[in-house]
């Protein structure tokens, strides 16, 4: 087998501490099965992540609250048991609505903790032809960590500073909106290494899973420098959001 190469089973070590994580969102969340690449990723360090996800395409946080659309996202954290649940509102909430986000984060917040999880915040990204939208981003999603005490997960920064670093660096499908296989793992990675505090010395390369008829499913597949880069970007900006 080429070397950066791994092929990756769901079944987890067994000395292993197991965290279960909710991802509530739309497609910025269940793009590239975001949810399962963190949890695969999850696989090579101490603790974890058992993930399942709420989520529907283009849904804001109040429709999570409200169970528009058939959501039964509050349903599902009271009847479950999850150590952590991640929101993520609408890509645009942060400039259009900031105060009706920051509602919904505070009740779901609460009620998150009186089930026993703590709540996690999806910071997400500028779209393609707007940088200058990521600023108001973070704003929004660093005064909601602030006013219910939450994990911020900085995944827009680690987008920008990637950007930076890179200019050539593609992270979005072709729509300008949405992220591509690279940005899904970028993405993956940062969540793992706010939740777990570390990464995999190596990040896996390559990702299969089998299905249910034991036959192989490849959800990913990078060159190893892509990999390293987005380990070190996740890395740099979770240490730098810890200070």
């Amino acid at each position: 087998m080429l070397s950066g190469l791994f092929l990756v089973l769901l079944c987890a070590n067994a000395q292993q501490k197991e965290l279960r994580v909710l991802f509530v969102g739309n497609s910025y969340t269940y793009g590239y099965n975001l949810p399962h690449i963190v949890s695969i990723i999850s696989g090579e360090t101490s603790l974890k992540l058992d993930t399942r996800k709420s989520v529907i395409g283009g849904a804001s946080l109040k429709e999570h609250w409200t169970g528009g659309r058939q959501l039964a996202t509050r349903k599902l954290i009271a009847d479950d048991s999850f150590d952590v649940v991640v929101l993520q509102d609408y890509s645009m909430s942060a400039m259009n609505q900031p105060d009706t986000s920051l509602k919904y984060i505070r009740l779901f917040a609460e009620f998150i903790r009186s089930h026993g999880a703590e709540p996690y915040l999806f910071n997400t990204w500028a779209r393609e032809k707007v940088p200058q939208f990521q600023a108001e981003i973070d704003a929004m999603y660093e005064q909601a960590g602030r006013d219910v005490n939450a994990i911020n997960v900085p995944v827009g920064p680690a987008w920008e500073l990637a950007m930076d670093l890179r200019p050539s660096v593609d992270l979005f499908t072709s729509d300008g909106s949405h992220p591509n296989e690279l940005g899904c793992m970028l993405t993956a990675s940062v969540f793992v290494r706010a939740i777990c505090g570390e990464l995999p010395d190596i990040i896996p390369s390559l990702y299969r899973i089998e299905d249910a008829r034991g036959e192989s499913v490849r959800l990913m597949n990078h060159n190893p420098e892509e990999a390293e880069f987005c380990r070190r970007i996740a890395n740099q900006i979770v240490e730098m959001y810890a200070k």
